[in-house]
């Protein structure tokens, strides 16, 4: 099926008098009673509005109005029109776990009857658009890192799991099992609903889990990590604890990452893109194509990280020296590898790409289009990554990645194409580096216990 988007209002107009359609349908088949109508801000923010069945016509037909300041980052003013939501029904998600009845449907918001260049699932199917043009589509899988906590009182984080204490918990099989129940049924939710749940473990923080699902086109596995985010707070909560995604929530401990497997295919059906069917001049089995979509992200890979690292927090994740594993497992430079997780970019096979520098607090549908401005700038450049690194090596002349936000948006201030990522639109980009920027000194502007225990009687 395909998304029920219209590009005049005059479209809508006469679309709202057709007769029910298929997420109407969808919802009789699978007796929903209720549906989540849901987008997300620039931040990653999840905003819905409950919508019954009754007014599913009215949601079909983009009658569902938004204020779009009051949900967040998304690019308007207190005096602006709705944004509309207009649901895709290929995204239909039963939610049944969650409440009887219940289901998600992610949503393209318009307004007066156009798609809004500041809407992220927007602005991702614009990037997939353009690879479109050049007859290529786009896979990817993700990784979703989290960490489950209490938090007191006074707010002071600590393990859910008290006795999930050790300096080298991964893969432990003791923290797997006393998370059994939350765990499994996240699984079964994810298999239930055809994600392919393949794996679920323990990762390198205390308290830190991941779990995997196949790879699918790259639209499909951005709503995915926007649901199982979703997921993962009902079900967390319900158990009274809170799973989060923060980069960084334990200085001593191991960072959230999201972690991105990219691919290009044929979009004719032709198949994959990335392996080489003749010269490979760097021995990882790529080819042309693949190595010149590797040296775009490479290129401009400090801008990226305006979207892949988009929180103040990102930056003590990229920035730790040590935790109490010995691994931070996460890279300050722009660097490729084969088989090696040092690197920005990880080439584990002939088929893809894993992008390593993206963490917990980063929007799948803003990082994966401009990862794609990135890639499509290097295959119009030819550009060619040079040799990648081998185990353990470092190359002098990577690009350091950003210390900070407020030097990602310098960054990304600096670099037109990336600022231009967002729906083609210099303006979004700008509107996205400002929002930013106060965020740094909004942060930056605070006093910390640091401060007063490193200036208070210093002089």
């Amino acid at each position: 099926m395909t998304a029920l988007v219209s590009d005049s209002a005059a479209d809508l107009a006469a679309f709202s008098q057709e007769a029910p359609g298929p997420l109407a349908e969808l919802a009789a088949a699978h007796g929903t009673r209720f549906i989540l109508a849901t987008f997300v801000d620039m931040n990653g923010k999840p905003c819905a509005k409950l919508v019954p069945v009754s007014a599913v016509a009215e949601l079909e037909a983009g009658k569902l109005g938004f204020a779009g300041y009051a949900a967040g980052l998304i690019g308007q003013d207190p005096q602006d029109g709705d944004l509309c939501a207009m649901p895709d029904p290929a995204s239909f998600t039963p939610l049944d776990s969650v409440r009887p009845g219940l289901a998600l449907v992610h949503c393209d918001p318009y307004v007066d009857g156009k798609p809004w260049p500041f809407a992220p699932r927007v602005i991702l199917k614009q990037a997939l658009a353009r690879l479109a043009e050049r007859n290529m589509s786009a896979k990817a899988g993700a990784e979703v890192e989290y960490y489950l906590v209490t938090k007191d009182d006074d707010g002071v984080l600590a393990t859910a799991d008290a006795k999930d204490d050790g300096a080298h918990p991964c893969y432990d099989a003791r923290g797997v099992t006393r998370m059994y129940e939350h765990l499994t049924e996240i699984s079964d939710v994810m298999n239930g609903l055809g994600w392919g749940n393949y794996a679920n473990d323990h990762e390198d923080g205390a308290g830190q889990f991941e779990q995997n699902f196949d790879y699918d086109d790259a639209l499909v596995t951005a709503d995915r990590v926007v649901t199982l985010r979703y997921l993962l707070n009902v079900f967390a909560e319900q158990r009274g604890m809170v799973a989060t995604f923060m980069p960084k929530p334990f200085t001593n401990r191991t960072g959230n990452g999201l972690h991105f497997h990219l691919s290009l295919w044929d979009a004719d059906g032709g198949g994959e893109l990335f392996p080489t069917a003749g010269e490979d001049p760097h021995g990882l089995g790529f080819s042309g194509t693949a190595y010149s979509f590797l040296a775009g992200i490479l290129d401009h890979a400090p801008a990226l990280q305006a979207f892949l690292a988009p929180t103040v927090n990102s930056y003590k994740r990229t920035g730790a020296t040590s935790t109490e594993s010995g691994a931070t497992w996460s890279t300050n430079k722009a660097s490729y590898g084969g088989n090696d997780r040092t690197h920005m970019i990880r080439v584990p096979d002939t088929h893809r790409i894993e992008l390593r520098s993206g963490d917990g607090s980063a929007n799948p549908y803003l990082a994966i289009a401009a990862v794609i401005a990135a890639g499509l700038d290097g295959l119009d450049r030819q550009l060619d990554p040079g040799a990648p690194c081998g185990p353990g090596e470092r190359r002098l002349d990577a690009a350091t990645l950003p210390p900070t936000l407020l030097h990602a948006m310098q960054a990304l201030r600096e670099d037109p194409v990336i600022l231009s990522a967002l729906s083609g639109s210099e303006d979004v980009g700008r509107y996205y580096a400002a929002a930013k920027e106060t965020e740094f000194f909004q942060w930056h502007n605070q006093v910390t216990d640091w401060e007063v225990a490193q200036y208070l009687t210093a002089i």
